[in-house]
């Protein structure tokens, strides 16, 4: 039960710190040449991996909590939350730096 809960914590916190270092990324963006640059996929990658993120979390924590609920191993669930969030940031972030041409 433990660590079902602070997995989901700690999934809950990276997704701020990532989304928040993502919208970063997007907002100190200077200069993007044309011919490398998509600013629109740039954009697109950031917003649809904290969409997916949070999806993720609301998802994982449901099933989760249910699981707790019915005093029944919930930390599978828990783990897969927090590797399918950070799979997703880190989807975005490398999409942000394809997009911008880095």
């Amino acid at each position: 039960m433990a660590l079902s809960i602070v997995l989901l914590v700690v999934a809950v916190i990276g997704w701020v710190v990532a989304a928040g270092m993502e919208f970063l990324l997007l907002a100190f963006t200077d200069y993007c040449p044309p011919e490398r640059c998509s600013t629109q996929g740039a954009v697109t990658s950031v917003v649809a991996s904290v969409s997916i993120a949070a999806a993720c979390l609301i998802i994982g924590s449901v099933v989760t909590i249910t699981q707790l609920l019915r005093r029944r191993p919930a930390w599978p669930f828990a783990a897969a939350t927090f590797a399918l969030s950070i799979g997703a940031e880190v989807g975005g972030v490398v999409g942000y730096f394809v997009a911008v041409g880095h």
